[in-house]
């Protein structure tokens, strides 16, 4: 992962250039490894590398050995190995798992992104044709926004990140996920025509759990691909405990050297360098992280899970006062003024930079899952599984406006990569096409929330079986990560908000917030610092903040335990 900065047909494009390179440099903390520019007529090509894979000779941009195409790229191909495989005559200058995009796009033009599996973002310029096209990765878990300016009608503008384009456009919009924008059209077109898109059409195939559970080790398997030290974010949770047990087995074939369809584990996960031989990570054991207040349930969890795992744990505490110091530098990374992602956002921001102070670079995290399996406690008032696949698809397709965005940043403040296994593309396909009767919560019978997920890794049946998890973790209820990490953090959000917003202030909103009005001080807050940072107010239209969903009788605040079927849990215990 890494930080890029373009802009198309810019005028003067070498005066430009001090410019874009200190536009550049606001996000060099997502690539703190390396930097560099290429100027192609008016358009220059701005990168700010972290080091994944190919780590002697993966430096962007990256220009064709004819000189014609100029590709700058925030992302990880996972099948780039395929992808060389597929073009063998194509003359590669490096190792980089992002190079294979030129000669796919010398095939595919605008359709190259369908052949592409992973996260990404990317801008491609053909100097021959004066030409740019940039393309989104299907669901948005890598960042990318585009921008335009009154002053230069015909410049394009994209970067990674919002504080990139703020001083030069006065349109600003997030690039939308799973779609491609052609300079010789001006248009963004959707490339990502999955089966699953309608929300109208309900699935009716039944849930089968073999294939849940094979197709997410092989999401978690292709992620492992690095030459770098990598771990998990271990909330104690779900979705993270799975990850973490799947990771911890692959981990520990490839550190014996067979994958588990008998290829060589570390050129399946790494690639081969020039002198053909094999790289790993240098670890042969799973490295663990969590974080939360002192006593936090999610750190006694993930203790509990990393010992029945075998990872190597590290368990960090913040105090209520390190995270309410750290709001302005969250919400200044964050580029958002959403309370659950604020909330969410700050003790994954603080572990952050504690695990790459531990020389780690990247990590797997957990999240997707509440979106495709009906997670979240409130999908338990669904009134009809339609209206339960409906609700799923639409938090599926909104994922890049809340947790793949928090995941992001978040993380990548600190030069720090987050892989989100759950939204691989295969595994969404099986499991966005599972009849949502078998996802329904229904506690009478003891199906709770994710209960096919649950299941599809339950071993007790089978005395032979080695059990991914232990039963208690595998059976946990559902804790937002904001309530996890100690519920005395949300209350002390809520306390210092109501300290700073008076009563008159919060009766009296900003006039150009327009009908977007903070319902509680601790919005109200979070949205003023935001436009203490932000001045620019094409900002603010990049932001859309997570509530449940109302007519389903939820409570007013998005925590996870305000969710009745959560107080009914708390009261039996």
């Amino acid at each position: 992962m890494c930080g890029i900065f373009a802009a198309f047909r810019q005028p003067e494009v070498e005066q430009f250039k001090s410019k874009a390179l200190q536009y550049s440099k606001r996000i060099r903390h997502r690539g703190p490894d390396w930097s560099g520019n290429v100027i192609q007529n008016s358009t220059i090509l701005c990168h700010e590398r972290l080091a994944i894979v190919g780590l002697d000779s993966g430096a962007q941009p990256i220009t064709s050995e004819d000189g014609n195409y100029t590709l700058a790229v925030n992302g990880e191909i996972y099948n780039h190995i395929q992808l060389r495989d597929e073009f063998p005559s194509y003359p590669y200058k490096s190792l980089s798992d992002c190079e294979p995009i030129i000669p796919l796009f010398e095939k595919y033009d605008v359709d190259a992104p369908k052949y592409l599996d992973g996260m990404f973002a990317w801008v491609l310029y053909d100097k021959k044709n004066d030409r740019i096209v940039a393309s989104r990765d299907p669901i948005g878990i890598t960042t990318l926004y585009m921008g335009k300016s009154s002053k230069n009608p015909k410049t394009r503008y994209f970067a990674s990140e919002l504080k990139c384009l703020t001083d030069e456009c006065d349109e600003i919009f997030a690039f939308p996920p799973g779609h491609v924008y052609d300079s010789n059209t001006d248009e963004i077109t959707r490339y990502f025509n999955p089966s699953w898109w309608e929300e109208s059409s309900i699935p009716s195939k039944r849930v089968d759990l073999k294939e849940v559970r094979e197709t997410l080790e092989l999401a978690v398997r292709k992620r492992l691909m690095a030459e770098v030290p990598y771990g998990v974010l271990l909330s104690g949770g779900l979705d993270s405990s799975l990850i973490a047990a799947i990771a911890a087995r692959e981990t520990q074939k490839a550190a014996a050297g067979i994958s588990k369809d008998g290829i060589d584990a570390n050129k399946e996960l790494s690639g081969v360098d020039e002198k053909g031989s094999l790289h790993s990570s240098g670890w042969n054991q799973l490295h663990s992280f969590a974080i939360g207040l002192p006593g936090a349930p999610d750190l006694i969890a993930a203790e509990k899970v990393a010992h029945f795992i075998g990872t190597i744990h590290h368990s960090h505490t913040f105090t209520l006062d390190e995270g309410l110091d750290a709001l302005d530098d969250v919400i200044y990374n964050l580029e958002t003024y959403d309370v659950t992602t604020i909330r969410a956002s700050t003790p994954m921001y603080l572990l952050s930079r504690k695990i790459k102070a531990q020389g780690v670079k990247m990590v797997l995290s957990g999240e997707g899952s509440d979106e495709i399996f009906g997670g979240y406690l409130y999908f338990a008032n669904a009134p009809s599984p339609k209206d339960f696949h409906e609700e799923c698809v639409k938090r599926v397709k909104n994922l890049h406006y809340a947790d793949c965005l928090r995941a992001n940043k978040s993380t990548m403040a600190w030069g720090l990569e987050a892989r989100v296994p759950f939204l691989d593309k295969q595994f969404l396909e099986v499991c966005m096409n599972i009849n949502p009767e078998d996802k329904l919560i229904k506690p009478a019978e003891g199906k709770i929330e994710k209960y096919i997920l649950r299941k599809a890794f339950d071993t007790s049946d089978d005395p032979n079986a080695k059990p991914y998890l232990p039963e208690e973790i595998l059976w946990r209820q559902k804790e937002q990560f904001s309530d996890g990490v100690g519920y005395s953090w949300i209350d002390g959000l809520k306390d210092a908000a109501e300290a700073a917003i008076s009563d008159e202030q919060f009766a009296n909103p900003k006039a150009e917030w327009g009908t977007d009005v903070p319902t509680t001080k601790e919005a109200y807050w979070y949205r003023c610092k935001f436009d203490e940072i932000f001045h620019s107010k094409a900002a603010a239209s990049t932001v859309m903040r997570w509530v449940p969903k109302a007519e389903w009788g939820c409570h007013a605040d998005p925590s996870g335990r305000f969710a009745t079927i959560h107080e009914q849990k708390v009261d039996q215990d």
